[in-house]
C-alpha cells in the first residue's frame, strides 16, 4: 500500500516536472520577462484609453449634449480595455516558442491561442452588450413621443431580448473555440433532443410568451387603463413576457397569465367616452298629473344646468314619466357624464340628487317609498 502511494506521488512529480520542462524548453528567461512586460503594458494602456475615452465623452456631452457619439464612446470604453488585453495575449504568443508539432508543447501553444480568442470574443460580446443601451436610449425617446404607455413597457422587453441573444451567441462562439465545432454540434444535437421534452413541459410558458407578443401587437389596453379581465377589475400596472399585473380596486395585485388574457374577453373600461347613469325616481300618487309633469320638468332643468352632463344630440339626457308602480309614480332618468372620470361622475350625481331634492321640496312634491294602504269595508 505504501509503495503504491509512493509510486503515484513519484509519477505525479515526474509529470509536473515534464510539463515544467516542456514549457521552459526553447524559451529563455527574457522571453517570459517580455510576456510579463507586455501584459503590464497592455493593462496600463487599456486603463489609459478607457479614462481618456470617458473623459472625452463627458466633455463632449457637456458642450453638445447627449448624442450617438457620446453614447457609443461611453458604452465601448470598458469593452475596449478587455479587447486591448486580448490583443496583448496574442502579442505575448509571439515571444514564446511553441513550434513543435506534438506533445505538451503544442497543446500549450494551441490552448494559448484559444484563450486569447475567447477573451477577444468576450470583449466583442461585452461591447455589443453595452451598445444595447444606445438602442434603448433612442427607443425610450421614441416611446415618450407616443400617446400609448404600452410602448414604454416594450422597450425593456426588446433590451432583454437583445442582450440574451448576444449572450447566447457569445457563449456558443467561445465554446466552439475551446471545444471545437464537432463537440459543439454533438452538444447542440443532444440539447435539441432534450429541448423537445423541455418545450412540452414549458408549453404554458411558450403560450404566455406568444400571448405577450399578441398584446403588444393588438394593444387591447394601455398601462394605467382600467380593465376588466374575468372577475378582476383594476388598472394595468405592468405587461411582461409571461404575465400582466392588474391592481384591483381593493388594492390587491393580481398577476394574470398572458395566454389567459389572449383567450378571454377584455373589457377596457378606461376607454369609454362617458359614464352613463340610469335611475328611477319615484313620487307619490298624491302628486297627481300636474305633480308628475312638474317633476319631469324640474329634473330636465336640473340636468341642463350641469356642465359635465353630455347634451349632444346623439346622447342627450332622457327624462320620462315611465310607469305606474304599485306604490308610486315612476320617473325614468338617464344621462351621460363627460369626461369619464369615476370620481367626477360621483360628484355630478351628488349635485344632481341634492338639487332635485331641493326643487321637489320647494314644489311640495313628495318622494314615494314602499308602502301599502289597507281599506276595510264595513258590511
Amino acid at each position: 500500500m505504501t509503495a503504491s502511494v509512493l509510486t503515484i506521488i513519484a509519477s505525479s512529480d515526474s509529470w509536473k516536472s515534464t510539463i515544467s520542462y516542456e514549457i521552459i524548453k526553447g524559451n529563455a528567461i527574457w522571453r517570459f520577462a517580455l510576456v510579463l512586460l507586455v501584459i503590464l503594458v497592455t493593462m496600463a494602456l487599456g486603463r489609459i484609453m478607457q479614462y481618456g475615452i470617458e473623459s472625452y465623452a463627458r466633455r463632449r456631452e457637456e458642450k453638445r449634449g447627449v448624442s450617438v457619439v457620446t453614447l457609443i464612446l461611453k458604452c465601448l470604453s470598458k469593452p475596449l480595455y478587455v479587447a486591448i488585453f486580448a490583443l496583448g495575449l496574442f502579442v505575448c504568443k509571439l515571444f514564446l516558442y511553441f513550434d513543435d508539432q506534438e506533445g505538451i508543447h503544442k497543446a500549450i501553444g494551441t490552448g494559448w491561442i484559444k484563450i486569447a480568442k475567447s477573451v477577444g470574443a468576450i470583449a466583442l460580446a461585452y461591447g455589443l452588450f453595452r451598445l444595447v443601451d444606445v438602442i434603448e436610449y433612442y427607443l425610450n425617446r421614441w416611446a415618450a413621443k407616443t400617446a400609448t404607455k404600452l410602448d414604454d413597457m416594450l422597450v425593456p422587453v426588446i433590451r432583454k431580448s437583445l442582450r440574451i441573444t448576444i449572450a447566447i451567441i457569445a457563449t456558443l462562439f467561445i465554446a466552439e473555440t475551446i471545444l471545437g465545432a464537432g463537440q459543439i454540434k454533438t452538444i447542440l444535437l443532444s440539447a435539441g433532443v432534450g429541448g423537445i421534452a423541455i418545450a412540452l413541459a414549458a408549453k404554458d410558458t411558450i403560450a404566455n410568451f406568444f400571448g405577450s407578443v399578441t398584446i403588444f401587437a393588438d394593444r387591447p389596453f394601455q398601462i394605467d387603463e382600467l380593465v376588466r379581465i374575468g372577475e378582476h377589475l383594476g388598472p394595468v400596472e405592468e405587461v411582461g413576457f409571461r404575465s400582466t399585473k392588474i391592481r384591483t380596486l381593493q388594492g390587491h395585485l393580481v398577476t394574470v397569465p398572458n395566454s389567459v388574457i389572449v383567450n378571454s374577453a377584455v373589457e377596457n373600461v378606461g376607454r369609454r367616452p362617458f359614464i352613463r347613469r340610469t335611475s328611477n325616481i319615484t313620487i307619490t300618487y298624491d302628486s297627481g298629473q300636474r305633480g308628475a309633469e312638474r317633476a319631469v320638468e324640474i329634473i330636465k332643468e336640473v340636468l341642463s344646468n350641469v356642465p359635465e352632463i353630455n347634451t349632444a344630440p346623439e346622447n342627450p339626457p332622457r327624462v320620462y314619466f315611465s310607469d305606474f308602480n304599485d306604490w308610486s309614480l315612476n320617473i325614468y332618468v338617464s344621462y351621460w357624464v363627460r369626461p369619464p372620470d369615476y370620481w367626477l361622475y360621483q360628484e355630478v350625481n351628488e349635485r344632481v340628487n341634492l338639487e332635485i331634492m331641493k326643487r321637489f321640496e320647494a314644489e311640495q312634491i313628495a318622494f314615494a317609498f314602499p308602502s301599502q294602504t289597507l281599506y276595510i269595508e264595513k258590511g
